[in-house]
């Protein structure tokens, strides 16, 4: 008995000591040297950096297009978030309940996500097009002349969020199993008490999904600060007016337009900050919600 006891912990740990290796070389690893290299004048040429101590930190503090880029990804933040959100919890519930064609709809949210980056990209400059491109042939229908999106600061905003709804499938599956897995009983027995389809998703639904959505949320906002270089990038570039001037596309600026690779790393500490900082209020307001309630 005692040593199966034993085993079982062996076994586990035998099963998480990959993982553990790969995070800590590939995750752990990295942030310590980019930390490291915060402090130094290192430019990512030949010339072997040196300790400069807080230098770059004080430049920082005196950058005003690091001011823009830190309004921008917050503006982004919070656009795409609750975009992605509700798009993924509103299909994965929707499509979860047995449908003719459920299957090919399910395929058609999903489809997106496999779709690289830089593709979808190239295909929404084709959507936007201000003269030939479908939204705005969309718009037109509706009485609405169309707008130039990539142009104005509050539109291309407005596109950025928009095509990052489109690959949300990771979030969907999760919504969908989540919901196939709760008991059935359950909405029975509200369908008895009178509990209608919206009773029941604000009383049942929701809260039993509550934990799911929690790690959805909290996935979200890492992806949308950290992973929205590409669609910027290729749809505006930053701009206008430094409107999508995210801090990944800032740090890539530095980095490898101005030789900054220092300058770089410490903005990429900035950014691990400033993600850290925005997932410990989401959780610590989703615990004061639950002890509300």
């Amino acid at each position: 008995m005692t040593s199966g006891r034993v085993g079982r912990p062996l076994t586990a740990w035998a099963f998480l000591a990959p993982y553990a290796v790969a995070v800590a070389l590939l995750i752990a690893l990295p942030a310590l040297l980019n930390l490291g290299y915060a402090f130094t004048d290192h430019t990512g040429l030949t010339r072997d950096p040196h300790f400069v101590g807080l230098d770059n930190a004080r430049r920082l503090l005196a950058d005003g297009f690091l001011a823009d880029s830190i309004q921008a990804s917050a503006i982004h933040l919070a656009l795409a978030v609750p975009l992605r959100l509700l798009a993924a919890i509103g299909l994965g519930l929707l499509l979860a309940a047995p449908r003719p064609g459920g299957r090919w709809f399910r395929v058609a949210v999903y489809l997106p996500t496999v779709v690289p980056d830089v593709a979808l990209a190239v295909l929404f400059l084709w959507v936007l097009n201000p003269l030939y491109g479908p939204l705005n042939q969309l718009l037109g229908l509706f009485g609405h002349p169309g707008m130039n999106w990539l142009a104005e600061p509050g539109s291309a905003r407005t596109a950025v969020a928009l095509m990052l709804a489109f690959p949300i499938g990771e979030g969907f599956i999760v919504v969908l199993a989540a919901r196939r897995m709760l008991d059935g009983r359950l909405y029975e027995a509200a369908t008895l008490e009178g509990c209608g389809p919206f009773g029941q998703l604000r009383r049942l639904t929701l809260p039993l999904l509550a934990p799911v959505l929690l790690l959805l949320a909290v996935r979200d906002t890492i992806l949308t600060l950290q992973v929205n270089f590409v669609p910027a990038y290729v749809l505006t570039d930053g701009r206008p007016a430094n409107a999508t001037l995210y801090l990944p596309v800032y740090i890539f600026d530095q980095v490898f337009e101005f030789s900054g690779f220092a300058y770089g790393a410490m903005i990429t500490s900035v950014l691990m900050v400033v993600t850290g900082v925005i997932i410990t209020a989401l959780l610590l307001m989703v615990r004061r919600w639950r002890v509300l309630r």
